[in-house]
Formats: C-alpha cells, structure tokens, sequence
C-alpha cells in the first residue's frame, strides 16, 4: 500500500494528454473505492498550453471506518512530496510529476507509460530535437520509492482499446493500493463502455506491469554474445573501456556487427581506444563514453546499401502489418518513396569508378537528368523486393566503395581533431564529439547535416583555447540544428565575427 503508517489518507495524481481517457481512469480509480468503503474526492486542472492539453486529476481517498469521529478535509491539488501514486500516461508527462515535486524517494509509487508524444518543437528541429528520454526514465528510477514503466500506448494499440485501461491494469499490479484486481474489474463492467475491449487492455497492461516488475527485481545484465567473435569483442570491451562506456560500446559493437561484420566493430574499438587513451575521467568518462555513442552512429551512416537492407528486411514488413493491423491472411501492399541521386549512386560503386564519373561535370549533368525526380516503388512486390534485396547484398563489398572511403576519412579526421584538443580541453573535446548529432540521414539532409558540422569544424581553429570554447561550439551546434535554413547558424557566425561573445558565452 503507498499510504504511509502514520495517516489514513491516500493521494493520488493522474497526469494525461487529452482524449486519452484520464477522466475515465479517475473515475474507476473513485468507484473502486467507493466499492471497498472509502471516501474519495477528485478534482482536475486542465492545461491549454501543453501539446494536446495535459491534465492532472488529483484523487483523495479516506478509509471509511477512519471517519466515526470526525469528517476528513480533503485537499484539491497534489502538493510537492505528499503523493502517494502518480500514474502518468506518457514519458514527458512523467517528467512534469517529477519536475512539480509530486514524486519523492520516501513515498511515492510511480506508474507511467514510456512512449512518447512529441511537441511541436521536437517535431520541427531540424535535428533530433527530442528531449532526452533517457534522463526521465533515469531520474524516475532515482526519484520515485518504486517505478513501473513500459510502453502502454503500444499495449492499448495492440488491445484496440485506450490507454487508461492499460493503466488502471498496471495500477491493479502494482499493489498500490489496498483494493484487489477483480474490484478494478467490475468497475470497468459497471461503466458499461467498450467493456470487452477495456478489459482486454486491463488484462494486458496487468500482465505488462507484473513482467516489468519481475525484470526489474532480476539483476540487469548486457545480452551475452552467441559468437565466439562477439565474445572476444565482450572482452575487449571490459578490459580497454571505462565501466560508464560499457553500454554505449556493447551497442555500438551489436549495431557495427550487424551494419558490417565484426571486423568492423573490431575497427570501431580500436578507434575507441584512441580517444580513451587521452580522457581525464572525470564526469564518468563522459569523453570515452559520448564518443562510443557518436563513433557508432557515425560509422554506420545510411548509405544506399543499409538503406535498401533496412527496407527488406522481415522484422520492418511484420512492424507494418501490426501497425496497420493487419489480419494475418490479408494482403499487405507497401509503397516508398525513393529518390537517389547522381552521387548517391556513385557513392555505391567501387571508388575508381565513382570518383572518376563524378569527376566529370558533363558526365554527371548528363546522368544527373535519370535521377532528378523521385519514384514510388512498391517493396512489397517481387521486383523490387528483389531489387533492393541485391543492392542490399552489396555489403560484402562495401569497403571498395566510394562512400565507404569518403566517410573514412571524414571520420578519421574528425577523431584526430577531438584527439588533438582533449590533450588541453577535455570539455570542448566531448562538444566536438557531439557535433557528429549534424551528420544523420541521407541525401539532402545528410548534406546540409555535413555542411554545419563542417562550418563549425573550419571555425574551430579561431577557438581552441578560449575558456569558453566548449561552450562556444555547443551553442553553434544548437544554432545548427534549430533550422533547416541555417539562419540561427549564420547569425552565430556573424556574431563571432563581430567579436560579440555575450550570446553565446553562457552554456
């Protein structure tokens, strides 16, 4: 049970987007109790400024034995470190609990959802404008008494119901309240909407909870590789990098593997060790550790090879057909839209031959005009399954490349240059390491993503040894990625040339 020993009460405060059924889970949460003899009070307090209007229900429940001597005041809006039970129904709106003071280490049970919604904001950057998922799940771990976390969202999709029902099931798992599951039941029976479907959902996220609380009770180990070579990467792993690195490296290694062979992710900890050699250590060998992550997102860049694989591939055409909900015996037609360029192509052919048609101008203008519109390519069908199924195929081959000896470089030359400035600046060290966050994508993106992080590089020069040089490169970055114009960009750079340092002196 959340409440404490030392009162009666128990408070509660549910946290929802709009039209996902937060009132409906505070009103079973209110008619559960009320079956099972306690008073309860709930209020709510709508938001017009969040991204589809987030809520918080506020729900007090008083023991109705506790009431022979006197009549329980009840409060109306949660206050920082006296809530027992906080379910959110997202990922940032768990964050909101926890930033608002609602959830404490002392007594606080936390039950929230770890999908995401993004905000308009996330969704226009021009790079990975997402707010770090990473640290609220972190800080909900550390910061709650108990936290329950799964991906509710995809459990309501998979039920065909709505979310609240998922997290009425999990709230029933959780023990956190003194009332058992069949009393959640009946609620939703005597609600008397979409009962088989609110059930069905019930159940699932019920289940849900109960697995993610036997995983988090088991002691959390990296997966052991299958291979003996993978083995022998395991190691080098646990020998060569700081304990901090470990998880960005073992995925890193996975995800190299899979993009190459092991000889590659073998290349990648040799690059690693590198960059090790020269980290201070401090801030949990941020240096070591944001490198492990950047270096593997770098080395494998989409180029027509992986994107071809990627589109083929058996798990990506059985994450369809769930997200459409496709029966098993109906056909599935899948559409893309596909337009490579000249230098794409050319990318893909053996160096010679690519470096010398691109060298070319008439050549390349001539050629250009086959690919200067995009196509729309059923993957679905049998030719171009096959099709891409054969570019795909070209991985064997991909170090002969013409892309595979440009992106070498580039790479090689950009760990020199985060090599060469940690001899003196560990902290622009790792700003540098993360301006590799510009270089994702394909075509144009990947072009104008390298063309930022080559004009913040061109200016490093002009700002090593400056004390406030990591800052200085942290706000380009940021500057680079608020659009896909470059204004923010260009007014950075023309304040740096003004010799204007008061914008960007702060990080």
């Amino acid at each position: 049970m959340a409440a404490t020993d030392d009162r009666q009460r128990i408070t509660i405060a549910v946290l929802a987007l709009g039209g996902e059924g937060g009132g409906v889970l505070a009103d079973w949460i209110l008619d559960v109790a009320a079956t099972q003899g306690y008073r309860g009070q709930g209020t709510s307090v709508p938001g017009v400024a969040q991204r589809t209007g987030a809520t918080v229900y506020y729900i007090e429940l008083f023991p109705g034995q506790a009431r022979a001597n006197q009549e329980p005041v009840l409060a109306l809006m949660p206050l920082p470190g006296d809530v027992d039970l906080v379910i959110a129904s997202e990922l940032m709106e768990t964050g909101r609990a926890i930033l608002r003071g609602f959830v404490s280490k002392d007594r606080t049970t936390l039950i929230g959802s770890t999908h995401r919604v993004y905000a308009i904001d996330e969704k226009t950057a021009m790079g990975d404008g997402r707010a770090s998922g990473e640290r609220i799940l972190a800080a909900a771990n550390e910061r709650a008494k108990r936290f329950i976390g799964f991906d509710m969202d995809a459990v309501a999709k998979r039920s065909g119901s709505l979310i609240s029902s998922v997290m009425l099931g999990a709230l029933a798992a959780s023990d956190a309240l003194p009332f058992p599951r069949e009393t959640f039941e009946e609620a939703i029976r005597s609600g008397g909407k979409a009962v088989g479907s609110n059930l069905a959902a019930f159940s699932a996220g019920y289940a849900a909870a109960i697995a993610e609380t036997e995983a988090a009770r088991a002691e959390t180990v990296p997966p052991e590789p299958t291979t003996e070579a993978g083995r022998a990467l395991l190691r080098r792993i646990r020998a060569e990098l700081p304990e901090q690195a470990h998880g960005f490296a073992i995925e890193g290694v996975r995800r190299l593997s899979d993009y190459q062979d092991h000889a590659y992710a073998g290349l990648y900890l040799d690059r690693l060790a590198g960059i090790r050699a020269r980290d201070d250590g401090r801030d949990g060998s941020r240096l070591t550790r944001e490198t492990a992550r950047h270096l593997a997102l770098w080395m494998s860049y989409e180029d027509t090879i992986r994107v071809a694989d990627l589109k083929v591939r058996a798990s990506r055409f059985a994450r369809v057909r769930d997200e459409v909900r496709a029966e098993p015996d109906q056909p599935l037609a899948i559409v893309e839209y596909m337009h490579p360029r000249i230098e794409e192509v050319c990318e893909t052919l053996p160096a010679g031959i690519g470096g010398w048609v691109l060298a070319r101008p008439n050549l390349t203008a001539w050629l250009r005009r086959w690919f200067s519109k995009g196509r729309r390519v059923r993957t679905s069908s049998l030719r171009w399954f096959a099709m891409l199924s054969l570019v795909a195929g070209m991985r064997r081959w991909r170090r002969g490349t013409l892309r595979y000896r440009i992106e070498q470089e580039r790479i090689e030359n950009w760990l020199a240059l985060v090599r060469q400035t940690a001899e003196t600046d560990v902290t622009a060290a790792v700003e540098l390491v993360a301006c590799q966050r510009l270089i994702k994508g394909y075509s144009d993106t990947f072009e104008r993503g390298l063309g930022n992080f080559e004009r913040i590089v061109a200016a490093w020069p002009g700002l090593a040894g400056r004390p406030d040089a990591g800052a200085t490169v942290r706000r380009l970055r940021e500057a680079a990625l608020a659009d896909d114009e470059g204004k923010a960009l260009d007014a950075m750079f023309a304040d740096l040339a003004a010799g204007s340092v008061n914008s960007y002196r702060q990080g």
